[in-house]
């Protein structure tokens, strides 16, 4: 066992009067925590609009505004490039190789711009947006080639500017005004890429270099900024993000194309985070209590990004405010193959105020 898995142990059944990480030393006057350690992640209230990374096994918060990037450039072997779906993005091919001779006069544009949005109720936009399931094959912009020629101008949907209103108690504002649109070029330069970028009726281009850094998933990229950002903790230091998310929604068995989501758990599937979920209506022999690695079934992980997603609450879609499950918990096999149990305590602060959740996890060992 190692010296982190060891001190992970201690940190999640003690809390120290001074937190408690992977580097800190476990010293001084403690008290035992019976069901493991607690997190309420900021999220920002119902205008959600932070996206916060949790570590588990250290049990720490990483925190960055949701409208901070755009782009995220795949540091695998493969070459792909994910869109924004905190805030609503979309991606559309066109058949132009030449950024400088898109504007919004074509009509290839004109024709594409009602489909390529979140929200509209229509399966067509489900070739815009990235795999809900976070599978990196299923990025709405395609492999980036290595043969320049092959690599087309994309009309990218910018989606919609942060909420920042106060909504009734109990609902969210997630959104307000949409951000418009730009167009890009990506291409590949060695091991790196190469970003062509510009406003839509731009007649000339920006260009950057991105290059990958194998410590983490993604290098983030802003268009407000024209720079690389900081958003995700290195690959293997996050788990679990509590962010807003571009998902499909069903009516009934009737898919009804993408739509956005808020009170949204995505989990960090591109270095390995695993999770199935119990529900004690269905399985009445289990309880979060009573649960233990014994009861651990290897079968049920899965590496579906949305595995948490929104199961941990009722309701909440259009006209109707949500609601925290009781009747469920997880079980989480973190970057580090440690295995959990989490269960939320909370969707809303005392107020009723959405926006602020709560969770309790214990290692299962």
């Amino acid at each position: 066992m190692t010296n982190k898995f060891l001190k992970t142990a201690l940190c999640l059944c003690i809390i120290a009067f001074s937190s408690c990480s992977s580097d800190d030393d476990v010293s001084g006057p403690l008290t035992i925590v019976i069901e493991g350690a607690s997190i309420a992640p900021e999220v920002g209230g119902p205008n959600q609009q932070n996206q916060v990374y949790i570590d588990l096994s250290t049990n720490t918060t990483t925190s960055a505004q949701r409208d901070s990037w755009d782009l995220g450039f795949y540091s695998g072997s493969d070459f792909r490039v994910a869109i924004n779906g905190s805030i609503e993005m979309a991606a559309a091919e066109l058949s132009f190789t030449d950024i400088d001779a898109v504007n919004s006069t074509i009509q290839e544009v004109i024709d594409v711009q009602p489909l390529a949005k979140v929200g509209i109720f229509d399966t067509s936009n489900l070739a815009f947006v990235d795999a809900f399931d976070g599978n990196i094959y299923g990025t709405a912009i395609s492999d980036i080639s290595a043969t320049d020629s092959e690599n087309k101008v994309y009309l990218i949907n910018l989606g919609s500017e942060v909420g920042t209103e106060i909504p009734a108690t109990g609902s969210v504002d997630l959104k307000d005004e949409e951000r418009g649109w730009k167009k890009i070029r990506v291409l590949r330069n060695g091991n790196d890429y190469t970003i062509q970028y510009a406003d839509l009726d731009a007649t000339t281009h920006e260009e950057i270099t991105i290059s990958k850094d194998s410590n983490f998933n993604f290098t983030f990229f802003s268009f407000n900024t024209e720079s690389i950002v900081n958003v995700e903790p290195t690959s293997s230091s996050w788990d679990l993000n509590f962010t807003t998310f571009t998902d499909e929604v069903f009516a009934g068995p009737d898919s009804y194309g993408a739509y956005f989501y808020g009170d949204f758990v995505a989990s960090n599937n591109l270095a390995n985070v695993a999770i199935y979920m119990i529900d004690t209506e269905e399985n009445t022999e289990l309880s979060y209590d009573n649960f233990t690695i014994n009861d651990v079934a290897a079968s049920n992980f899965s590496n579906d990004q949305r595995s948490v997603g929104s199961s941990w609450r009722n309701g909440g879609g259009p006209g109707s405010l949500p609601s925290l499950k009781d009747n469920v918990f997880y079980i989480i096999n973190d970057t580090d193959g440690n295995l959990y149990k989490l269960k939320f305590l909370a969707l809303t602060n005392a107020e009723g105020e959405r926006g602020h959740p709560e969770f309790v996890y214990s290692l299962l060992q």
